[in-house]
């Protein structure tokens, strides 16, 4: 079964991605960053987006499906941004406010584009 994914992106701030990270870590889910890791490379005031890309189904495990694989868009502490994948259970974006102007999310979706992975982000010489 595949649902219509929401065509849209939501900000969240670095309390609630811990919390989906912690979650998706929690349910063992493959998409995600190590908990550490962001705590330790997240920017603590920064705004991040999740745009969901896909639903993704685990036939093995139906209590944990359907997921959203979501593109994050992560500000880090030298305020550049980095591009991540995360699974998130479509109740969660029930809990998140709709704040984001359609000029705004172009802009994102345009930054998601240009923009480097965690992992050559992290591959540079830091």
């Amino acid at each position: 079964m595949t649902a219509v994914l929401p065509r849209t992106i939501w900000a969240v701030d670095t309390g609630q991605l811990l919390l989906l990270e912690e979650e998706a870590a929690r349910l063992g889910f493959s998409q995600r960053l190590p908990a550490d890791w962001l705590r330790e490379h997240a920017q603590a005031g920064a705004v991040h987006y999740l745009f969901p890309a896909m639903e993704h189904w685990l036939s093995h495990r139906p209590e944990v499906s359907p997921q959203r694989r979501c593109e994050l868009l992560l500000t880090v502490r030298t305020g550049e941004e980095v591009l991540s994948l995360l699974d998130v259970r479509p109740v969660r974006f029930e809990e998140l406010a709709e704040t984001l102007e359609t000029t705004a999310k172009a802009d994102i979706a345009a930054r998601m584009r240009r923009t480097l992975s965690v992992r050559e982000w992290a591959e540079q010489d830091r």
